[in-house]
């Protein structure tokens, strides 16, 4: 590495930590003052950093863009891939990886199961929002006339007794995934097949995907299903900090 760009990075993690005039970036990189001021002038020209006021400098408007661009050119599968494989080490159960695509959600990856009882799914299928614990995940968090407008316009197959048939039911569920930070299925996709689910969050804390459990009920009550709540939030968890979401970012509730 150059000694000028080691420099202009060392200005740069300086400011991170807020204001520094230039006798303390001097300081910090060990220069006299007149090295410094030509760093940060060339950084300066590129809004790399900006001056506070007369003494003070900081971090500039294209550090923040740049900040901005990557966080949106993360891939939310291959940030997730490591946490869902190790949620599927727990007990070996079906993890999905769902995003939302109209009014369905489509499996954009997939754990397999290790049980010979399994249900089935595979990466690119897509489900109704309503009676899917991944689907509630991902639209619980919107403004309530968002989802008002968006309950309305589900036609609510009955796919099994359990399933949700119709706006009124399906916006109470979203208020109880709300209240509680993850969804559940009971049934209401597939007779045999319980889930729950949690959101997965980007930088500015919206639902981009959502990640799930899938158990045969022979295999797992529903009460042993709870049981593996936090197993799930721990994994939507670490994706979302990987993908630039951190728990104070939450918006304010609607």
């Amino acid at each position: 590495m150059s000694q000028s760009l080691e420099r202009g990075l060392a200005v740069l993690t300086a400011l991170a930590a807020g204001p520094q005039t230039l006798d303390q970036l001097a300081q910090r990189l060990g220069v006299h003052k007149s090295t410094a001021m030509r760093l940060l002038r060339t950084l300066e020209a590129g809004r790399f950093v900006r001056r506070e006021d007369v003494h003070h400098y900081r971090l500039g408007s294209t550090l923040f863009d740049l900040a901005h661009q990557a966080l949106e050119d993360l891939d939310v599968r291959d940030i997730a891939r490591p946490h869902l494989l190790e949620l599927g080490g727990i007990g070996g159960h079906t993890v999905h990886l769902a995003t939302l695509e109209d009014d369905h959600v489509i499996y954009i990856d997939k754990v397999d199961s290790k049980h010979p009882v399994r249900m089935y799914s595979r990466i690119g299928r897509r489900a109704p929002v309503h009676c899917t614990a991944v689907g509630k995940a991902l639209v619980a968090d919107w403004a309530p006339q968002q989802r008002e407008q968006f309950a309305e316009q589900l036609t609510y197959p009955k796919l099994t007794a359990n399933t949700i048939d119709s706006p009124e039911r399906f916006l109470t569920e979203l208020e109880r995934v709300r209240a509680q930070g993850y969804a559940v299925d009971r049934s209401e996709h597939e007779d045999f097949i319980h889930c729950i689910a949690a959101p997965i969050r980007n930088h500015r804390g919206e639902a981009v995907a959502a990640v799930s459990l899938s158990v045969p009920k022979v295999l797992l009550d529903f009460d042993g299903l709870l049981g593996l709540v936090d197993d799930v939030l721990r994994a939507a968890g670490g994706i979302s900090a990987e993908l630039g979401w951190q728990p104070t970012d939450k918006r304010k509730e609607s």
